[in-house]
């Protein structure tokens, strides 16, 4: 008689063996890692020309760029134990293509590699850019104690901070759980220690961005003027909780309501949410439709960016893409970030794709996909710079992202209005 893990193995191998015979990635799987530096005919090539074209790189600050490591030089970082036992084989497979996409696969110098590799890939651009890393904290309860099981990995924001203090080309983002007792105190040692957001994974990370146990912790935001750099929509990419509803956009009304300015990761362009507008029992909506709600109220105007990292990849790739091009009265509230390491990651995205939906021409996608083997940092940026939906392009504006991270204290927020309620 087969046992419990042999048939769950076989199940999972049947169906890994056949998603790859339906759909085998452009490039492969796996990043090739090269040691040399981008080639001199891509560096100048005129896709890179043009990328560059209007853009200054003092003003382009990767919003979203994680930190990741093992802890293995005395960092703090940490990771599930799920990641390393085939008894939980997508967290496995997870970490095995995460510590590929960032080259860091020599045991013991996890941490110094991802760094390592970070400021190597800089290199390649023009002189001027940054990367802000994020910290990321533990997962808590409703209670606010820490829940380690319930944990992807975690981030130290003193490491984060020390990254960013010893590198000029760092800027770092710190992440605080609102539930913990201590929130407050964290978030003005923070504060003072230079972070320039604050970033949540609500869904991963257990916090429910409507709650009134967030109201103070959105009131010192605001008087420190921290933006809050918060993923909205599906979370596919890390673990956590049962609390995929906290991920819905129309919640992320309430720290904008106590003066809050709001950055929702991936313009919350993955899978649906409760229309809440309509009450706890409305109908299920696409949470881009949810996003594209908030962005065209103008309460929300000066309040409300959306970010567009990861939109490229073959998951997105669709409505929310296309509509973030061809809405230019967007594009002053777009943010662009680079997801990282996940656009070394090479099964998530498709230049064919792109290509057979024209937002790039074959000779585009060629020149791409060799910046990508050499810097898939670069090539995130390259390919968001390139996309056209007919004549339409992203804005340089949405590449010129320091203006958000900037810190200012926030203006006073207008009166709240009564959420809107549709009827059927």
């Amino acid at each position: 008689m087969i046992s419990r893990r042999k048939f769950l193995w076989l199940t999972a191998g049947t169906a890994a063996g056949a998603a790859a015979w339906y759909y085998w990635p452009d490039e492969g799987f796996w990043n090739p890692c090269p040691s040399a530096t981008l080639p001199r005919p891509l560096a100048e090539h005129e896709v890179m020309r043009a990328a560059w074209d209007g853009i200054d790189p003092l003003q382009v600050w990767d919003g979203h760029v994680h930190l990741a490591g093992t802890g293995d030089s005395g960092s703090g970082m940490w990771a599930s134990p799920k990641m390393d036992t085939l008894r939980h084989p997508l967290q496995w497979l997870q970490k095995k293509f995460y510590l590929n996409a960032s080259c860091t696969e020599r045991p013991g110098e996890t941490d110094r590699d991802y760094v390592g590799r970070l400021l190597a890939l800089l290199e390649d651009f023009r002189p001027g850019p940054k990367l802000l890393l994020l910290a990321f904290d533990w997962a808590h309860d409703s209670a606010g104690l820490r829940r380690e099981d319930l944990s992807a990995f975690y981030a130290p924001n003193e490491y984060a901070a020390a990254l960013a203090q010893k590198h000029p080309q760092f800027e770092w983002i710190a992440s605080i759980h609102p539930y913990r007792p201590d929130a407050l105190e964290a978030l003005d040692k923070a504060a003072a220690a230079g972070a320039r957001a604050v970033k949540w994974l609500p869904p991963a990370q257990g916090m429910d961005p409507a709650s009134p146990k967030c109201d103070k912790f959105y009131e010192a935001m605001a008087r420190h003027g921290l933006p809050l750099l918060t993923h909205a929509g599906a979370e596919q990419a890390v673990a956590g909780g049962e609390t995929a509803g906290y991920g819905n956009p129309l919640k992320l009304r309430r720290p904008m309501d106590h003066g809050v300015t709001v950055i929702v990761a991936h313009c919350a362009s993955l899978g649906s949410g409760t229309d809440l507008d309509r009450g706890p029992g409305g109908p299920s909506v696409s949470n881009f439709e949810l996003f594209a709600r908030l962005m065209d109220e103008a309460r929300y105007e000066k309040r409300l960016y959306g970010e567009i990292s990861a939109v490229t990849q073959v998951n997105r790739v669709g409505v929310p893409l296309r509509t973030l091009i061809e809405r230019s009265e967007w594009h002053a509230r777009l943010l662009n970030g680079s997801d990282y390491p996940l656009p070394a990651v090479m099964p998530l995205f498709s230049l064919q794709q792109l290509t057979a939906q024209r937002y790039l021409s074959a000779a585009q996608a060629k020149v791409l996909s060799d910046i990508r083997r050499y810097n898939p940092l670069l090539f995130d940026f390259v390919l968001k710079r390139t996309l056209r939906v007919g004549q339409k392009g992203f804005a340089k504006e949405v590449f010129h992202t320091r203006r958000a991270f900037d810190r200012a204290p926030a203006p006073p927020a207008a009166p709240a209005a009564p959420s809107p309620v549709r009827r059927k």
